[in-house]
């Protein structure tokens, strides 16, 4: 398995353990050289997206993963967490619908996180 794949089954097991909602991968590797996956999802509130962003970290620090840059704090409705092979965009809801990432990337190929 390629680290790439490993690090997006960690972060989306993490999110869900915080309950994030629409948890989406897309498979961006043949589309462009940023990442190879970018995941997306959304929570309810402030509290919910930090929680969401402090597991990803924690769950991936844990494997020996480290986050090359964080755009977006505790008062942030879109926090970008950036670990070269993978990119984790954690949203609200209002922000998610409007930034439409899904669209925008629809070249990629769509992952469900079981598929990983």
């Amino acid at each position: 398995m390629n680290n790439s794949k490993e690090m997006a089954k960690i972060a989306c097991r993490a999110l869900e353990d915080k309950k994030a909602d629409d948890v989406r991968i897309i498979d961006i590797s043949e589309v462009s050289v940023i990442a190879d996956y970018f995941i997306i999802a959304d929570g309810s509130n402030q509290n919910q997206l930090q929680a969401m962003q402090d597991a990803v970290d924690e769950a991936l620090y844990k494997a020996g993963y480290h986050v090359k840059q964080i755009e977006g704090n505790q008062r942030s409705s879109w926090i970008l967490m950036d670990y070269n092979d993978i990119i984790i965009h954690i949203f609200s809801k209002e922000d998610r619908m409007f930034y439409d990432l899904e669209r925008i990337w629809r070249d990629g190929k769509q992952i469900a996180p079981e598929d990983l």
